[in-house]
Order: structure tokens, then sequence, then C-alpha cells
């Protein structure tokens, strides 16, 4: 096992042999040097894993050196040893990325543990995660076992996000594949509860305890915002699962106080079409093909099924506040249409309300099932999560964002349905009639694995539209995906391990909407 060299720069090194001595002792190897310019000299032509270094030398000071040594090799780590505990100081050399930093006099000890600190980071996060993880796991599963009602699944939701984040930093393969069995028993339970309670939240008295959903989470949260003297922005980002908000939240942190953080239950199928159009309407799917048929498109109609969100959010407005709100309705598709965005973010302050579409999650998911490239980037939730960080880190929408840093204002951020990465096929027959989403079919004519799906015969009794009198909904369970049988083999692997949405899951139903002011 190759040893783990650490050079060490101190006027003063002849003093401390004893320390080098201690730590040869434990298996490291040190090169010593008494100035700044012999420790570049060697940094330069040794192959060195970490670096001790004392602030106050004589000719190149322990900063200077630092910074020559940041030249060489940005990412080993250094440790300032310093008798100077002045507080500028220290924030010149946490500036300069010093991994650590230690007063005089230094005990053999200290040293030794801060190696630890910064050698074995990786490896003593594994550990504590994994043990944390292990405590956690009972209470996890009797919480799975528990007879929830919806708050209770969006907490416990909420936890498993956690620990999969966790998890998947800690890099540990085992344990992650005993969460992932856990997850997969969550959303086994999650769905029994749906199946058992999802009709009886469009019944007037089910309605009671219905959790808040698709069709009311506008009505819920925006009064509130819109009775404050100061411009609200609503911004919706397309198929954005919890997980993926929780990764992108720093970047609002940065600008943003987080006043409440709340998830809604998105409406099934959890697909555009119906999720999207249900939020900007204020209504059901049913009520609104009943209260505009020349505006709703069945899955079978022709044409884009969410060209008329603008007229539903006007609509919405009116109907819900007694007076006219001044509003703009911005949809974002393209990266141009991104620029744009961004080039008149600050034009809008002049609105009472501005919502902001933003499609690009959406698209992400489904470019990923197109293109093999993006199968590979994006293979696992945790590669999806870090391809959505990437994507909105160099957004124009968060460059528009930082322009409204410091603006007296509200922001509330929501989505329209989550996604999950499909992994059971299940056999699904239909005519030429039926819509081809593969986590949920409307049709006629259906034939499937019941067992595999919930099978709504009568749609009206979920508030949702049919296109003829014997339209049957069926909403695919936990990870299964819908496959015809014809080129079955083709299509089973075409789609597997791609994130879809339609269907019923955590990830697809249990999402965010957030309520941020200026700091």
């Amino acid at each position: 096992m190759t040893k783990t060299t650490i050079l060490w720069a101190d006027d003063e090194i002849d003093l401390l042999k004893p320390q080098v001595m201690f730590l040869k002792e434990k298996g490291y190897e040190v090169i010593t040097v008494s100035n700044g310019k012999d420790a570049i000299a060697k940094f330069s032509s040794e192959k060195i894993d970490v670096v001790l270094l004392d602030e106050s030398m004589p000719g190149l000071s322990g900063l200077q050196t630092l910074t020559l040594i940041k030249e060489v090799n940005q990412h080993v780590p250094v440790v300032m040893i310093t008798k100077n505990e002045e507080d500028n100081l220290m924030e010149e050399a946490i500036g300069s990325q010093i991994a650590d930093y230690l007063i005089k006099p230094v005990k053999p000890q200290q040293i030794l543990s801060a190696l630890k600190k910064i050698l074995n980071k990786t490896d003593l996060v594994s550990e504590k995660t994994v043990s944390d993880y292990r405590s956690k796991f009972q209470e996890l599963f009797m919480r799975i076992q528990d007879k929830q009602d919806q708050k209770g699944w969006s907490e416990l939701y909420k936890d498993l996000i956690y620990w999969e984040g966790e998890l998947s930093r800690a890099n540990t393969k085992e344990m992650q594949e005993v969460f992932d069995m856990q997850k997969n028993e969550a959303n086994t339970e999650f769905n029994k509860f749906i199946i058992k309670n999802y009709k009886s939240w469009f019944t007037a008295e089910g309605m009671k305890e219905a959790p808040l959903m698709s069709h009311n989470v506008l009505r819920n949260k925006l009064p509130k915002l819109l009775k404050e003297n100061k411009p609200t922005f609503v911004i919706l980002i397309d198929n954005l699962r919890f997980d993926q908000w929780r990764a992108i939240q720093s970047f609002f942190l940065n600008q943003f106080r987080v006043d409440e953080e709340d998830t809604f239950m998105s409406i099934l199928p959890t697909a555009t079409q119906y999720s999207r159009n249900a939020i900007f309407a204020g209504m059901t799917p049913l009520q609104i093909q009943k209260q505009f048929p020349d505006k709703w498109l069945n899955d079978d109609d022709e044409g884009g099924k969410n060209m008329y969100e603008e007229f539903f959010l006007e609509n919405f407005l009116k109907r819900t506040f007694s007076e006219p709100i001044k509003h703009q309705y911005v949809k974002v598709t393209t990266h141009k249409a991104g620029q744009e965005l961004e080039e008149n973010i600050l034009n809008y302050m002049n609105n009472k309300l501005t919502v902001i579409v933003y499609n690009f999650v959406d698209m992400l998911s489904h470019a990923r099932t197109e293109m093999e490239v993006l199968k590979e980037l994006a293979n696992d939730e945790a590669a999806y999560r870090s391809l959505a960080v990437s994507w909105f880190e160099h957004s124009p929408l968060q460059n528009a964002i930082k322009k409204l840093a410091g603006k007296d204002i509200n922001v509330l951020l929501l989505t329209d349905h989550g996604s999950v990465r499909v992994k059971d096929p299940s056999k699904c027959v239909g005519d030429r009639q039926t819509s081809t989403n593969i986590r949920y079919k409307v049709g006629k004519n259906l034939n499937f694995e019941e067992k595999d799906v919930l099978a709504i015969r009568n749609p009206e009794e979920i508030q949702l539209p049919k296109s003829n009198l014997s339209s049957t909904y069926i909403f695919a369970k936990e990870d299964k995906y819908l496959i015809y049988p014809n080129n079955y083999s083709h299509f089973v692997q075409f789609f597997k391990n791609t994130f879809q949405h339609g269907g019923i899951s955590l990830e697809e139903m249990i999402i965010p909407v957030v309520t941020m002011s200026s700091k």
C-alpha cells in the first residue's frame, strides 16, 4: 500500500522533529522544508498528498506559498499552521481554500486528527451515514407499514429523499440496495393508500379529508401572497420531483428566504395536459371540459393539449379575486425564450402577478428516452438529480432569478407532476384510439394485467373526462410501465430505466410547492 506523503514547510522545522517522527511512526512519508521557495520546488517535483504550511515564514509567507501551491495543483489539501489568530488572516486563508488550520504550538495528536479528517473524510462520512441509516431503518419501516394519511406520506417521502441523498453521497452500494428495497416497499404501500382513498377525495364528504391537489393549489397559496403590496412571481418548473427541488434549493436560498416548503398531490394522470391545466384553471379536468368544451382536448384528439393555460389562468383570477389582478403569463419552451425571460425579468416587476412556466425537466426526461447519450448520463436517481442541477446552474432561469435578488417580491415555486424510473414492464392491449403514454392509458377496448394498474371504468368518479361512453383509464402502479405486445422485447428494453410520468408513485404524485420572499 502506497504511503501518504506529507510536505511540511516551517522555518522552525528542526524544532518539530518529535511531531515528524510521530507521523512517520504512524505510517506517513514526511518531506520537510524550512521556507516557501523550497516548498514550491518540492511540491512541483514530488507526488504530495497533503501540505502542512507555516503561516509566518520569512521570505515567501505562508499565504504567498499557498497561492503558488494552488497554481500548481488546486486540489491538494493544505493545512495552515499559525501563531496568529487574527480574523482577517483566517478569512484570507479560508478564502484561499485551505482544508484546515491549526494554532501553534501543535501537538502530534492534533496533526494526526487533522490529517485523518482530511484524508479519510469520505470513508468517515460514509461510515457515519450507514450507521445513522441503520439506526433509522426500523423506524422508517414502521412508518411505511402504518396507515398514513396524506400528510404522513408527505413527511415520510421527505425523509426517504433525505436518506436517498445521504446514501448516494456515501457511495455504499450494499446499503444503497437496502434503501432501494425500502423505498420500493414505501411505493407499494403508497399505491394501496391511493387506491383506497383517491376516489373519495372527489366526493362531497371526502373533500374534507382530501389533500391539497393540483386543481386547488393556487387557490390555497396565491391569495395570501397577493394581499401583500409587492410583486408576486409564480414559477412553475415542469416535471420537477421533490428530490430535484431539494437539489437546486441552495440556488434559491442564496437569493431568498424560504417561508414555507410544502407539498401537494398531483391529480391522476400525472401528466402535463391534466395536471397543469388543472393548476391554472383551478378546476378538475372534467370541470374544464364541461365549462370550456372547445378548449379541452382528449388524449386521442389532434393538437396541443396545453395551449390554453393563459386563458385558464385569466379565468381563474377573475373568479377568485374581486378586483382585477395586473398579471402576465410567460411560457419558456426554448433556450431563446429563456434568454428573453432573463433580459425582461425586471420589466415584470410592474405586474402584481407574473406566472412563468419553464419547460425543461420534462424535455430532459423525454429526451433521455430518445437519446442514448442521456441514458448514460442519467441512468439512476442520483444522476438524474445531478443533470437537473447542472441544467439549473447554467440556465437563463437562474440568471433571471439572480436579477430579482434584493427586490421586494414574493416567489411561489411549484411543478405540475414528477416522474418515476420505470423497471417492470406490464403487457397492455388497446385499439388505435388508445393513448400512447406508458404510465397510463385511456381507451375503450383495453386489455391489461389487473394487478399492475388502478383501473377506473367510470372516469367521472375521479373528475376525468371521457371521449366516449366506454372510456376506461388505467394507471400503472409503482415502477410498472405499460407495453403493447407488438415488438414487446424491443420496447421493454427501450423504455426500461427511463423516467416517465402519468401513473401512481411517490415521485410522481407528492410534489413541491414552495413560498419564498426577499431576504
